[in-house]
């Protein structure tokens, strides 16, 4: 069984929308794309440089696309899933491949909710760092109590992303080092994602979710919020609104792949950040549409 998993915002690239140069949608899109945003995005997407392409209105919905235009390329080959995933940003890729709204509505959501981050992440100083080598039950009990940090995404064994504030990250990382955390590595990130500062944005952008019309989805797919397969267009639309301040869920939705009697993950995106994290639970065929190709996603299913 053959799932895919769609990766968010950290994977863009310089480059990354190349391949599908000739894809009629995909340029429909991006044109839509830069209206919507205001920003030259085949500038940023073709050229850079890599500052412009990590605001994350820039990066969001020219990923957006990236995720969409891969999924959509192994599909015209007759590759199909049985269930998808998105890590984050990625989430909404695989909602619009799922039918759960169109690709012009979830690029309005995209780009509505990339200006929504940036606008209160600027008021709103805090960023994000990953805790390398320690799990997250024990890093939860270790920062039980403390202030201004929270765990933000549980990608993996020995991976655990922390976000807050600017001092809680760093008091977070002395002691986490201090009982044993092998690494810390501070996130380029502009903002303290996934977690409870950013309560503004979920209230803006829940007026926004509430405005786009949602389908039942064509697929299973699991989400960040609850990783628990489901189809229907309302319970999608009450986990989507709680995105933004929640956790990422990564570690239960490779438990609920394997559940499933998923045994081949497809990376449907730029890179291969979510091949390697998906390597780390083991048991898993793991595959890159971009590194590996087609005809090893192919072969593999």
């Amino acid at each position: 069984m053959l799932a895919f998993a769609f990766p968010g915002q950290g994977s863009q690239r310089v480059g990354m929308l190349d391949p599908f140069s000739s894809d009629r949608d995909i340029a429909r899109l991006l044109d839509a794309a830069e209206g919507l945003s205001g920003l030259d995005l085949r500038r940023v997407s073709a050229e850079g440089p890599d500052a412009d392409l990590a605001d994350t209105r820039a990066a969001q919905p020219l990923l957006y696309l990236a995720d969409l235009a891969w999924a959509r390329s192994l599909e015209a080959l007759g590759i199909v899933p049985a269930v998808v995933a998105g890590h984050s940003l990625g989430e909404f890729a695989a909602l619009a491949f799922a039918g759960v709204f169109s690709p012009e509505a979830g690029l309005e959501l995209v780009v509505a909710r990339s200006e929504i981050m940036a606008e209160v992440a600027a008021v709103t100083p805090g960023t994000m760092a990953a805790v390398l080598g320690m799990e997250r039950d024990t890093i939860a009990g270790l920062l039980e109590g403390a202030s201004g940090v929270w765990v933000a995404n549980d990608n993996g064994p020995g991976q655990v992303v922390l976000s807050g504030t600017y001092a809680g990250i760093e008091r977070a990382s002395e002691a986490l080092l201090g009982a044993g955390a092998r690494k810390i590595v501070p996130l380029n990130v502009a903002g303290p994602f996934h977690s409870p500062l950013m309560a503004p944005a979920r209230d803006a952008f829940a007026e926004v979710l509430a405005s786009t019309s949602f389908q039942d989805a064509r697929l299973p797919v699991l989400q960040n919020t609850l990783p628990q397969m489901t189809r229907d267009a309302d319970t999608v639309k009450a986990r989507l609104m709680e995105q933004i301040v929640s956790p990422v869920r990564w570690t239960e939705t490779m438990a609920a792949f394997r559940s499933a009697g998923v045994s081949v993950v497809a990376e449907t995106g730029p890179g291969a950040v979510l091949t390697g994290l998906a390597k780390r639970f083991g048991g898993f065929t793991v595959l890159s549409a971009e590194g590996d190709g087609a005809e090893r996603v192919k072969e593999a299913v």
